[in-house]
């Protein structure tokens, strides 16, 4: 099943956007595709109808490995669940849902690089007819699919600096991270009530017994921006490491004790947390 291209669409307000050449899609096709994610990804994806859910694919221990947005598009690919994801791990995403095929009624593709994906964000909604709220804050705006935005992918990259959003490979480890380090509970990321589903026992664990170390944390830089990687102390004892960043913006991975401190030392740089509206932090211990 191919999907429909990309195409011009004047009917776009002028508002800030732009093209994510980064983003891939991975299509789902196949009568049980809804129940076979269900039971595979941290989001409830059974009814999307015309929205969209983000949602992780986790290992067997409960540690991230992908995520993605998860939306319906009949005009792109009918009978089919599509998920926006980075466009470097689409095969590898294809090939682990694939273990988990067995008898199931589906079919996986990569279908990158077929249909442009894009971002607008702003007061209005976009009028463009293949467009998805990003469900994981008001702020972040639309993804427009199948329409070529015009706007620098950096803009976009400062945008969901700006709102603390993750960003993939970029500010997440493979088989490392926990989902509650990354905001995916106040994001809208894990659907508490649904069923079972690949890693939820670890999820489930980390929120109800408190057992949370670490949080990604957005960060106003001064100086100059310190390589993925890079430590980040407080009075002399390392405390995190910086992960992705630009003009002075960034997320750092921060022990919780260190995310209210008013600055961090990261190489050349001073880090200030700037804890968004939307995170919630444990209360300091008294």
């Amino acid at each position: 099943m191919a999907l429909a291209g990309g195409r011009a669409a004047p009917d776009l307000p002028a508002m800030p956007s732009a093209p994510l050449p980064d983003r891939g899609l991975v299509e789902v096709s196949g009568p049980d595709r809804a129940t076979f994610l269900q039971g595979l990804v941290s989001n409830d994806v059974a009814t999307l109808g015309t929205g969209a859910a983000w949602a992780a694919l986790l290992s067997p221990q409960g540690k991230w490995i992908s995520d993605f947005l998860a939306f319906e598009a009949p005009a792109l690919a009918p009978e089919a669940i599509l998920l926006d994801l980075p466009r470097e791990d689409a095969p590898m995403v294809v090939e682990r849902l694939s273990r988990f095929r067995l008898r199931s009624k589906v079919v996986l593709a990569d279908r990158s690089g077929e249909v442009a994906v894009g971002a607008v964000w702003g007061e209005e909604p976009p009028m463009a007819s293949l467009v998805r709220r990003d469900p994981r804050l008001e702020a972040a705006g639309w993804r427009v699919y199948g329409t070529a935005l015009d706007g620098d992918p950096a803009d976009y990259d400062r945008h969901r600096l700006e709102l603390g959003l993750p960003d993939g490979v970029r500010d997440l480890d493979r088989d490392k991270t926990v989902l509650l380090e990354a905001g995916f509970d106040e994001l809208h990321g894990i659907a508490w009530d649904k069923g079972c589903y690949m890693g939820q026992e670890l999820t489930a664990r980390t929120r109800y017994r408190g057992l949370l170390k670490r949080r990604l944390v957005p960060v106003a830089v001064e100086g100059p921006l310190p390589p993925r990687g890079t430590p980040v102390t407080l009075d002399g004892a390392e405390v995190g490491e910086m992960r992705s960043g630009r003009d002075g913006r960034g997320l750092s991975l921060l022990r919780l004790e260190a995310a209210r401190a008013p600055l961090l030392a990261c190489g050349e740089a001073v880090l200030r947390p700037a804890i968004p509206a939307w995170m919630r932090l444990p209360a300091p211990a008294a």
